[in-house]
């Protein structure tokens, strides 16, 4: 690819377009930047390129004749090439992502064209240029800055000047949405930490967040462009999800976790109840009407073993945090632990109706994982019903790993006694 950019100011221009990225390329011989000065193409020893215009009026317009000489040595030193000649003018079409893919595309030289001062000699524009563009309804002083902006977007898309095509094609504009948010490291920074599906590995789950995140960002920061795209399938359903998300209560206020006490008896009880009706709604034989009960809540609360998760004063989910081994674990069939040693386990979690979607049953887990780490164990485990799918979401999404199946034969008579089990190896 080929680029001229006729200006009034190629040291600026160059300044600017042969370094980082862009530089490297064009060492390789991807690109060929050339910044032309219109003054050495004026037929007079003053180098003029401007004159009053006819009509009168403030400022001065660019001769035709010098761009038109510039333009005409681009061509002959270029010789024949699919060729493009744009005007950089306030007046133009208005340049987005889609303009650069055909540009780069569809051409192999392009002649960028500054004007200054009032503009240019209209009969230039007519015989000379295939197109004008604008970077936006406002004005600047000269076409510098807009061409830098042209060629930087149209180059970074010739194959070869990115390391990969992914480097682009995840980008804002490129299928009409705006790019899910980017972190680095450390992990916690000024009390904000880094999403932990980012950090989890789970390659699948990492690329579901980050289409959800640009399909979110698009809505919320530029809705007339959402109003443009057209999602398909897996988008609409993500879509769906967000605006199901967005329906549900927000958490407005403080969450925390702290130990369960006495006085939760009643909040605790009605969490149980409602993680049985879900089960039952659908068609989760897990919990039954004995378990969980207060009691094991007291138990675990002897133990130091029971926690809250309270959104402001109202107690949002429960879980237990056990330190015992759990016998059944030691019969695990089609697979096996990924540790041996000290490890925890996560029994009786239960989020309450109003907070399902909202993000506390994750709160929850990673809670669960801080305060395992807190205990100097790595090693955290759980087990589920093997129909209980959102449950398996959470853990999949979580970075837990399926390691095989587990048997609880005292779950009573004509219940399901398989449970599938997970492992997630604290970092």
């Amino acid at each position: 690819m080929r680029i001229d950019i006729m200006t009034l100011f190629p040291e600026a221009v160059a300044a600017s377009l042969k370094i980082s990225i862009l530089g490297r390329a064009e060492k390789k011989g991807i690109l060929d930047i050339r910044c032309v000065q219109i003054r050495d193409y004026t037929d007079n020893r003053q180098q003029q390129v401007d004159d009053y215009p006819y009509g009168g009026g403030w400022g001065c317009v660019m001769m035709a004749q010098p761009l038109k000489s510039c333009l005409d040595a681009i061509c002959a030193d270029a010789g024949e090439q699919k060729r493009r000649v744009v005007y950089l003018s306030p007046q133009g079409k208005t340049f987005d992502q889609a303009c650069a893919r055909r540009l780069a595309a569809d051409y192999d030289h392009l002649v960028l064209v500054c004007g200054h001062y009032e503009g240019v000699d209209e009969r230039f524009i007519e015989e000379c240029v295939d197109e004008e563009l604008s970077l936006g309804d406002f004005v600047l002083t000269g076409g510098e800055i807009a061409a830098m902006a042209v060629a930087d977007a149209v180059c970074r898309l010739v194959p070869g000047v990115l390391s990969d095509e992914e480097c682009f094609t995840g980008e804002s504009h490129w299928d009409g949405l705006l790019e899910y948010p980017q972190y680095t490291r450390p992990d916690v920074w000024e009390g904000r930490t880094v999403p932990e599906v980012l950090r989890g590995g789970n390659d699948a789950e990492i690329r579901r967040w980050r289409r959800k995140k640009m399909l979110e960002r698009t809505m919320d920061k530029r809705p007339e462009l959402f109003e443009r795209f057209v999602p398909g399938e897996a988008d609409a359903a993500l879509i769906a999800e967000i605006k199901k998300d967005r329906s549900r209560l927000p958490l407005t206020k403080s969450v925390t976790c702290r130990p369960v006490k006495p006085e939760d008896r009643e909040a605790v009880e009605l969490l149980f109840r409602q993680g049985r009706n879900y089960l039952r709604k659908h068609r989760v034989d897990q919990w039954s009407e004995n378990y969980p009960l207060w009691e094991d809540v007291l138990g675990d609360m002897e133990r130091g073993e029971g926690f809250v998760m309270t959104h402001g004063e109202d107690v949002a989910a429960y879980f237990c945090l056990s330190a015992l081994p759990e016998p059944v674990y030691a019969g695990l069939t089609d697979g096996k632990w990924m540790r041996d040693g000290a490890y925890r386990v996560i029994h009786r979690c239960a989020v309450g109706a109003e907070y399902r979607g909202t993000g506390m049953a994750d709160r929850m887990f990673a809670a669960a994982e801080e305060l395992t780490r807190a205990m100097g164990i790595d090693d955290l485990r759980t087990d589920t019903h093997r129909h209980n799918e959102p449950m398996k979401a959470l853990l999949k999404r979580r970075g837990f790993q399926y390691r095989g199946n587990v048997r609880y034969d005292d779950v009573g008579e004509g219940r399901d006694p398989r449970r599938q089990a997970f492992e997630k190896v604290l970092r």
